[in-house]
C-alpha cells in the first residue's frame, strides 16, 4: 500500500473529525449525551451519502486504513486511560458486580436477538458487546473480531447510543426513589456497571453528586478492562465451527492483548503525565477518525433493511439493565458490604 494513496482518505476522516470536535468543544449535542464520537459518525453518515460515493475512487484506501489500522491503535491507546490501580480503590464489589452484569447482558442480548427477534447474528453480537462494556468503542473494538460490515456496526451503535442515553435520563430520575433500598456509593456502581458509555456514565452520575459520579466512572473502567479478555473469549468461540463441529484457527485480537499491557504499563509511574495526556489525546483522534471513517462506508438503506427489530431488542436490553441491574447490585451491596 503506497502512503500517496492513503492521504485523500484520511484528510477526508481528518476533516469529518475536525468538524465533529468543534461541534463537541462548544458543547453542542453535551445535554443530552451526545458525544464527539457520536458526531463523528453522524457527520460521517451524512458525507457517505452525500459527498463520499463521488470520490470514493480516490479515498476509499486511506478511509478503509481509518476504520482499520487506526482504530485498532486507537483500543491500543485507551488502554493509557485507565490503571490496575482504579480496581483497588472500588474493592471487591465493583468486580463482581460488573463481570456479572457483562456476562449475564451479554447472553441474555445474544439469546434474545438470535432465538426470539431473528435478528442478524452479526448485529446481535456487536449490539451485546455495545450493551455489555462500553457502548460506540466497544462496538468498534468488536467489529474485526466480528467481520462486520460497516452498516451492521453502524446499526449496533445507534442501538447502544439511543439508550444509553436514555439512560442518562433516567438513573437521576430514579435515584430518589432507589436510594431508599441501595447507598449512595453502592448507587454509583449501579450506574457504573449497566449504563453504556463512558461519559454517559459521568454525566448520570454528575447529575446525582460527586460521590455517585466517582464510584460510577471508575466502575466503568473497570468495565472496560474486561473488554481485552472478553474480545480474546470472543474470538475464540466465533473460531470454532458449531456446523460441523470442527474447530478453525482462531483469529486472535492482538489489539486487545496490548491493550492490556498498555494499561498495565500505565499503572506503574514509568511514562511522565505530560506524555500520558498527549497519548490519550492521540487515541481520542484515531478512534473520532475511525468513527468518521465508519460512517463514511455507511449507506442509509442498508440500515433500513436492518428494520425495526434491533431498536425492540435494544429497549429490552435496557429495562434488563436498569432492572435486573439493580437487583444484582442490591444483592452484590448485602453480600460485600
Amino acid at each position: 500500500m503506497k502512503i500517496m494513496s492513503l492521504i485523500p482518505g484520511l484528510l477526508l476522516s481528518g476533516a469529518v473529525t475536525a468538524v465533529a470536535f468543534t461541534l463537541n468543544y462548544f458543547g453542542i449535542g453535551s445535554s443530552i449525551g451526545i458525544s464527539a464520537l457520536t458526531f463523528a459518525i453522524l457527520i460521517g453518515m451524512l458525507v457517505g451519502n452525500t459527498i463520499y460515493p463521488k470520490i470514493a475512487q480516490v479515498s476509499h484506501e486511506g478511509v478503509n486504513f481509518s476504520k482499520g489500522i487506526l482504530l485498532r491503535t486507537g483500543i491500543i491507546l485507551y488502554g493509557f486511560r485507565i490503571t490496575f490501580q482504579q480496581i483497588g480503590s472500588v474493592g471487591i464489589n465493583a468486580i463482581v458486580t460488573d463481570a456479572i452484569m457483562l456476562i449475564s447482558t451479554f447472553f441474555i442480548t445474544c439469546w434474545l436477538g438470535r432465538k426470539w427477534l431473528k435478528i442478524d447474528k452479526e448485529i446481535t453480537y456487536l449490539c451485546a458487546t455495545g450493551a455489555s462494556i462500553c457502548g460506540a468503542a466497544a462496538v468498534m473494538a468488536a467489529e474485526p473480531v466480528v467481520k462486520a460490515q460497516s452498516h451492521k456496526v453502524s446499526v449496533a451503535i445507534a442501538t447502544v447510543v439511543i439508550f444509553g442515553t436514555l439512560a442518562m435520563f433516567a438513573y437521576p430520575m430514579l435515584y430518589p426513589l432507589l436510594s431508599h433500598y441501595i447507598s449512595e456509593y453502592q448507587f454509583g456502581i449501579y450506574i457504573g456497571s449497566t449504563v453504556h458509555e463512558v461519559a454517559q456514565v459521568y454525566a448520570a452520575g454528575q447529575n446525582i453528586s460527586t460521590q455517585v459520579a466517582d464510584s460510577a466512572v471508575i466502575t466503568k473502567m473497570i468495565r472496560v478492562m474486561m473488554l481485552a479478555p472478553f474480545l480474546l473469549a470472543l474470538s475464540f468461540s466465533l473460531s470454532r465451527n458449531q456446523a460441523s463441529g470442527e474447530s478453525r484457527k482462531i483469529n486472535i485480537p492482538w489489539f486487545a492483548v496490548w491493550f492490556i499491557l498498555v494499561a498495565i504499563l500505565n499503572s506503574f509511574p514509568i511514562i511522565p503525565a505530560v506524555i500520558t495526556h498527549w497519548l490519550v489525546e492521540l487515541d481520542t483522534l484515531f478512534l473520532m477518525m475511525a468513527m468518521s471513517a465508519l460512517g463514511l462506508t455507511t449507506h442509509i438503506d442498508a440500515i433500513k433493511k436492518a428494520g425495526a427489530k434491533p431498536l425492540i431488542l435494544g429497549l429490552i436490553v435496557f429495562f434488563w439493565l436498569c432492572i435486573g441491574g439493580f437487583v444484582i447490585n442490591l444483592a452484590s451491596e448485602s453480600i460485600f458490604n
